[in-house]
């Protein structure tokens, strides 16, 4: 027989398998039969009949598939066919083995347990009613099979529990790794935007700075009636179009936080409580530190390159905060300066050895490349730290006119 509801909160087993349901159904119509054709009566084959009809009435009905309670009311009646049968012939003594199985899987266990018992009990009393001689196997027969079918079933049960636990776990784990496999991506791609932002700032922006820069010298140092001027002017042109198109791929490239405001707007939405992988919060229980932004001096507009390192260090530095210093708080201060841009990053944690830092082996941006990324763009990158004392991280950019970069045009 199947279970009444295919719902996991609803049924007390495991749905059997198709070859069982098959034995199962091949035994009672089996031991039916036998009762019916060793009945001494006409009434023991009737009563066999209607046991048969009323299973098998049963096996094909929908409700007792799907609703416990239907499911209830037919073994009931199938118990109570059953027992007119025992009455009259006693070989329905055998028919207690595959009703034990359809009390098991059909009934909860505070009353699958209690009706194997009672069933046993109805044999027994039934073959003895029937002046058989009391004997040890009048009472180990029907207990001996009832035992079987509990720990058959109950087996079956705690097998079928442990492979939905390991199905279920399969699935997370596919799942985790479509996930791990999607971020990657993601911070791969990030990474190739920043990566080809720089590489055009650095290389065609600032070539073509520097070509329309010594263009204008060269149109400034000609005769006014120069035949060479026109084609001097328009060669100006069309690098200043062709850096024009160039910065309008490094914004294009920008990351996804600064694309929707300044810097210090994204570097504030980092402190936000539960900003991104951070986990800064406002004090919970295990929670990241405090963490508070404030800006000095007068905001001025910095080149993409400026604002996309400046980011990136922030965010790293934020991470490894929360991941290693322990610390309950945290400051960011963006300061602009005359001549330079600069980030502070200064935690309470726990601190460390400068000198003493290896490369992370989960692949972390880390100190090195930090410093890396500030230096790359003419800046310094400064970390103070001591065991206890909390970790103090600097970058300073340098700016020549007001957020321009010293190298003579910004991208």
């Amino acid at each position: 027989m199947r279970p009444p509801s295919s719902h996991p909160a609803r049924r007390s087993l495991t749905p059997a398998p198709f070859v069982l349901r098959l034995c199962l159904h091949l035994l009672m119509a089996g031991l039916l039969v036998l009762a019916a054709v060793r009945a001494h009566s006409a009434a023991g084959t009737a009563a066999a009949a209607v046991t048969g009809a009323v299973y098998a009435a049963g096996s094909h009905l929908p409700p007792v598939r799907t609703s416990r309670r239907a499911a209830a009311v037919w073994l009931g009646v199938l118990g109570a066919s059953w027992l007119v049968m025992l009455c009259l012939t006693a070989e329905a003594l055998w028919v207690a083995f595959p009703l034990y199985f359809l009390q098991l899987h059909l009934l909860p266990a505070r009353w699958s347990l209690p009706a194997v018992a009672l069933t046993a009990g109805a044999a027994i009393l039934s073959y003895v009613g029937h002046g058989a001689a009391l004997n040890p196997g009048v009472f180990i027969g029907p207990l001996l099979g009832a035992a079987v079918a509990v720990a058959t079933v109950l087996g079956y049960q705690a097998l079928y529990r442990e492979s939905e636990r390991r199905r279920r776990l399969i699935e997370e784990l596919i799942a985790t790794r479509a996930e791990l496999a999607a971020a990657e991506r993601h911070a791969g791609t990030l990474a190739e935007r920043e990566r080809l932002a720089r590489e055009i700032h650095d290389t065609l922006a600032q070539g073509l700075s520097s070509i329309q820069l010594l263009l204008r010298a060269a149109e400034r140092a000609l005769p006014q009636d120069s035949p060479a001027a026109g084609h001097i002017e328009r060669a100006r042109r069309a690098a200043q179009d062709n850096l024009t198109e160039a910065r309008r791929f490094v914004r294009a490239l920008t990351p996804s936080d600064l694309e929707h405001g300044s810097l210090a707007a994204a570097l504030e939405r980092l402190c936000e409580p539960g900003a991104g992988p951070y986990g800064t919060d406002a004090g919970g229980p295990g929670a990241g530190p405090r963490v508070r932004f404030s800006v000095s001096g007068t905001p001025v507009e910095l080149p993409t390159p400026y604002e996309v390192a400046l980011l990136r260090i922030a965010q790293s530095a934020l991470a490894n905060t929360v991941r290693h210093a322990s610390a309950s708080r945290a400051e960011i201060t963006l300061s602009f300066m005359d001549a330079s841009v600069t980030l502070d990053v200064v935690d309470d944690g726990q601190g460390f050895e400068p000198g003493s830092v290896r490369p992370s082996s989960e692949g972390g941006f880390g100190l090195p490349a930090m410093r890396s990324r500030a230096e790359s763009l003419g800046g310094t990158f400064t970390v103070e730290s001591a065991p206890g004392q909390g970790t103090a991280v600097a970058v300073s950019l340098p700016l020549s006119d007001k957020g321009s970069l010293p190298t003579g045009g910004s991208a």
